[in-house]
C-alpha cells in the first residue's frame, strides 16, 4: 500500500507495465494479501489462463479478456493450476486527474467514459481481433508518450486514454449482460468501505462508526456485510492495511517508529510493536534491518551474476553462459538486464576486433556464446513484455551459399537488441521483400561473397522500389567484394 501523495507529478498519474504472473490461485486468499492500487487499472490478458480475485469474488480470465478495476478495490491476478504463467499488459492511471470531469468513485454511475455502469464495480470486456488491435495501438501510443514525454505529452495521453476507454465501454455494454460481475448494493457498500480505508487509513479517528455513518448504514450492518462479503472482519482488515503501510515506510524511509505510528493511524507505539510482532514474527526494527540486509545481498548477487554473464561473452564461453543465465533466471534477475549484460560483453568484443586485438575466429567464438544466450532468453523476453528495438531480415543473396559472415552479422545485430529473421542462403529478391513486408522489418540485410552474385544485391533494391517500400526500410549490404562505391 503506497502512501497518499497530494502533490504527485504528471509522471505519477500514469504508468504502463507488462507483467508476468506465476503465483497459483489460492481460493482461501485473504483480501489483506491482494493489492489495492490507488489508481484505476486496465488489464489486458495477453496469454495464459487464470483467475482475477476482486475482494472475495473469483473471476476466470483468459487471453483477450480486458478488466478495468477502479482505484482502491483490492484485486489480484493468479495463474491457473496447470502452471502456465499469465502475461498481462496494464495501464494504471489517476482517473480524477487524467479524465477531466469524470467521476472515479465506485458506486457512482457511468464514469470512466461509461466503462462502469449501474452497479458494476469491475468492468469486463472480451475483445475481437479488430478491437484487440485497436487496444494494442492505443496502449502503444500511451506507452510511447509516457516514455518520450515530448511537449504536451500529458494531453496526448488523455486523448489516447479517452479513446481506449470509450472503445472498451462499447464492448462492456455489449457483454456485461452475459457476465455475473454486476454486484448487488451490499457488495458495493463493502467496496466503498474498503476504498475509504485505503484513502484515509492514516487518520486515527477513522473507525467502523465513522465509515458506517458516511455510508448511511448501521455499525452492526456494516460489520456483518464486511465479514460476509470480504471473508475478513472489519477490525482485522483496517489493522492489516495500517500494518502493511508501516512495512512500506520501514522499507523506504528513515522515519522513527513514532512517526510511522502517526502516519499509519495506529493507536500508540506499544500496541504497534505488539500487533506487528504477532503478524510478522519480528519487531519493526528487526524488519527494517532484515530488509536492508536482503536488499544489499540481492544487489551484490545480481551484480555478480551480470558481471559473470558479460565475462562469458567476452571469453566466448558458451557452456558457462548457459549455467550463469539459468542461475540468474532462478534468482529472478530480469531477462532484459541479462540481455544488457550480454550486449555489454559483445560491445567489448566488437571494439577489440576494430582495434585488431581480436580476430575473426575469436569473434565467432564470442558470437556463438551470444547466440546461446539469446536463444535461452527469447521466450523469457517475450513473456515479460520486453521488446526488441527493431526487426531485420538477413540472408545470402540468390546464387551464393556462403553464410559465415551472414551468421556473424546476425549475432551482432541480435546483440544490439534487434530481432533478426534469418532467411539462410540462396535467397531470391522476392523472398527478401515479401519477408520484410509480412514481418514488418525495419532493415533488409543482404550478404554477397562472390563477384558473380553482386548483381543479385541490385535486384533486391530494385524489387524494393517496385514494391514501394524503399522509403520505409533500410537496406544493408556486405561481403568480401562489396565496396562503398558499389553500395552507392
Amino acid at each position: 500500500m503506497r502512501p497518499q501523495n497530494k502533490s504527485r507529478s504528471e509522471f505519477d498519474l500514469l504508468k504502463c507495465e507488462n507483467i508476468r504472473i506465476d503465483i497459483p490461485f489460492d481460493p482461501d486468499v485473504s483480501i489483506s494479501k491482494i493489492r489495492a492500487l490507488d489508481m484505476t487499472c486496465i488489464a489486458l490478458i495477453g496469454c495464459g489462463n487464470g483467475i482475477l480475485q476482486v475482494i472475495n469474488q473469483s473471476i476466470p480470465c483468459k487471453a483477450g479478456d480486458v478488466f478495468v478495476v477502479p482505484a482502491h478495490i483490492p484485486h489480484g491476478f493468479f495463474c491457473s493450476d496447470d502452471g502456465e504463467s499469465l502475461s498481462i499488459k496494464t495501464v494504471v492511471f489517476d482517473a480524477k486527474e487524467l479524465l477531466e470531469g469524470e467521476a472515479s468513485v465506485a458506486g457512482e454511475q457511468n464514469f470512466c467514459h461509461g466503462v462502469f455502469r449501474d452497479s458494476a464495480v469491475t468492468a469486463y470486456a472480451m475483445l475481437n481481433s479488430s478491437a484487440l488491435e485497436s487496444f494494442l495501438h492505443s496502449y502503444s501510443m500511451i506507452e510511447s508518450e509516457l516514455n518520450e514525454q515530448k511537449n504536451d505529452w500529458i494531453y496526448a495521453v488523455r486523448s489516447h486514454l479517452s479513446l481506449l476507454l470509450i472503445s472498451l465501454g462499447r464492448y462492456v455494454n455489449n457483454t456485461i449482460k452475459n457476465t455475473n460481475i454486476i454486484q448487488p448494493k451490499e457488495w458495493r457498500i463493502v467496496s466503498l468501505a474498503i476504498r475509504t480505508i485505503s484513502e484515509r487509513f492514516s487518520e486515527s479517528e477513522l473507525t467502523l462508526k465513522s465509515i458506517a455513518r458516511s455510508l448511511y448504514v448501521s455499525e452492526s450492518q456494516l460489520c456483518q456485510l464486511f465479514c460476509r462479503v470480504s471473508g475478513e472482519s472489519f477490525s482485522s482488515y483496517i489493522r492489516s492495511v495500517r500494518l502493511g503501510h508501516s512495512c512500506y515506510l520501514l522499507q523506504t524511509t528513515d522515519l522513527p517508529i513514532e512517526g510511522i505510528v502517526d502516519k499509519c493511524g495506529l493507536k500508540d507505539v506499544p500496541s504497534f510493536y505488539k500487533n506487528f510482532k504477532e503478524r510478522y514474527g519480528i519487531t519493526p526494527n528487526q524488519y527494517r534491518q532484515s530488509f536492508a540486509n536482503s536488499q544489499n545481498l540481492q544487489s551484490v548477487d545480481i551484480n555478480e551474476a551480470l558481471h559473470s554473464i558479460c565475462e562469458c561473452i567476452k571469453n566466448g564461453n558458451a557452456k558457462q553462459i548457459r549455467e550463469h543465465i539459468e542461475g540468474a533466471l532462478r534468482s529472478n534477475v530480469a531477462p532484459a538486464s541479462i540481455l544488457d549484460a550480454m550486449i555489454r560483453g559483445m560491445n567489448v568484443v566488437g571494439e577489440k576486433f576494430r582495434n585488431n586485438e581480436l580476430y575473426v575466429p575469436e569473434v565467432l567464438v564470442a558470437a556463438r556464446a551470444m547466440n546461446v544466450g539469446v536463444s535461452m532468453l527469447k521466450p523469457f523476453l517475450k513473456s515479460s513484455g520486453a521488446s526488441f528495438i527493431g526487426r531485420a531480415c538477413i540472408g545470402t543473396v540468390q546464387g551464393d551459399l556462403h553464410d559465415i559472415g551472414k551468421n556473424l552479422v546476425k549475432l551482432m545485430l541480435e546483440g544490439k537488441g534487434i530481432e533478426v529473421i534469418d532467411l539462410g542462403t540462396d535467397v531470391s529478391p522476392e523472398e527478401f521483400i515479401t519477408t520484410a513486408i509480412n514481418e514488418s522489418c525495419d532493415i533488409i540485410c543482404c550478404s554477397a561473397l562472390l563477384t558473380t552474385t553482386m548483381e543479385s544485391v541490385r535486384a533486391v533494391v530494385e524489387c524494393a522500389n517496385k514494391a514501394n517500400i524503399r522509403d520505409q526500410i533500410k537496406i544493408m549490404i556486405g561481403g568480401a567484394p562489396i565496396s562503398q562505391e558499389f553500395c552507392n
